[in-house]
């Protein structure tokens, strides 16, 4: 069952139409309803607010790390573990080919039903996830792989355990030494960039966002929390915080905006896996041609001019 969100209600309404023209073989309704559904599409998603994007970037059918590893990646092994604590099942690391291409990919996990989320915690990794990404980076760079990172989550665990064992250390340190890994570093953000949790993989040589995704130094409801002490305000602190892709992408803290489907990534799954593919392999192949010095002054160009100004 397709879950559909407040502001999708006529076009849910059509879907159901549609199924029902098409139970009476009635072939000329269907035609009619598929026109008014596509109005209804361009009209709905044509205009939406930063909070409606903010609830698309949260859709709990949106396609996870694992949905674009499984679609993108041939040959794909899976690495556990950070070779100190445990492993951290909020972060996935795999090695294998896209599109022919050798390729380390690196992704923060939400997971789907009560057990799984569970067993992911939200997607909100410990440091031992981060830890083990670094692992898995450390590797690609040892075996000239380019890495590919996958960004959702609502922000690194903020539980006793992980403040314990160095959250805030094994976030900084992943932002040290990817700064300086000599293998292509591509992170896209494909649901929530919650603060942090979402830094500690975005660290790269191009950092871009799906057409409906976020990346925000605290959640709108923290936001909310903390300025007026109101969760009503929500969609006000959404507003306010400027946290999707053109926003981000015109203050120059994002490369690139993916254009995933109009009606979302949820309703086309490979169609917004095959443009993850394609910007991934498109950048490996231009990054090729520089020489190793050369794209780590870029990539450090490219991160100190992160909140730059001129009066």
């Amino acid at each position: 069952m397709a879950t559909y969100l407040d502001f999708e209600n006529k076009i849910e309404k059509i879907q159901e139409e549609i199924v029902s023209a098409h139970a009476i073989a009635n072939m000329d309704a269907v035609e009619k309803l598929q026109k008014d559904l596509e109005k209804e599409v361009n009209k709905t998603f044509g205009s939406l607010s930063d909070f409606q994007k903010l609830q698309l970037a949260r859709h709990p059918d949106r396609p996870y790390a694992l949905d674009y590893i499984k679609l993108i990646m041939e040959d794909a092994y899976e690495i556990h573990g950070d070779r100190a604590f445990r492993d951290d099942p909020a972060i996935l690391c795999y090695i294998g080919y896209i599109g022919g291409q050798k390729a380390m990919v690196i992704g923060e996990q939400k997971g789907r039903g009560v057990k799984n989320k569970i067993k992911r915690n939200f997607g909100m990794p410990n440091p031992e996830g981060y830890r083990k990404a670094l692992r898995a980076v450390r590797m690609a760079e040892k075996f000239d792989i380019p890495v590919l990172m996958l960004i959702d989550t609502p922000g690194a665990y903020p539980g006793l355990g992980a403040e314990e064992r160095g959250q805030s250390e094994a976030i900084a340190k992943n932002l040290f030494e990817f700064a300086a890994v000599k293998v292509p570093m591509i992170s896209v953000v494909i649901g929530e960039g919650g603060s942090g949790g979402a830094l500690a993989i975005g660290v790269g040589d191009k950092l871009a966002m799906m057409r409906y995704s976020v990346f925000a130094v605290i959640s709108p409801e923290g936001c909310s929390a903390i300025l007026w002490n109101d969760p009503s305000k929500v969609e006000a602190a959404t507003k306010a915080l400027k946290i999707t892709p053109n926003d981000l992408l015109e203050h120059g803290l994002v490369d690139d905006v993916l254009d995933e489907p109009l009606i979302g990534a949820h309703r086309d799954k490979q169609t917004s896996a095959d443009v993850v593919k394609t910007y991934f392999l498109e950048n490996v192949k231009a990054l090729r041609e520089l020489t190793i010095d050369e794209m780590l002054d870029k990539r450090y160009e490219h991160l100190t001019s992160v909140g730059a100004y001129s009066e």
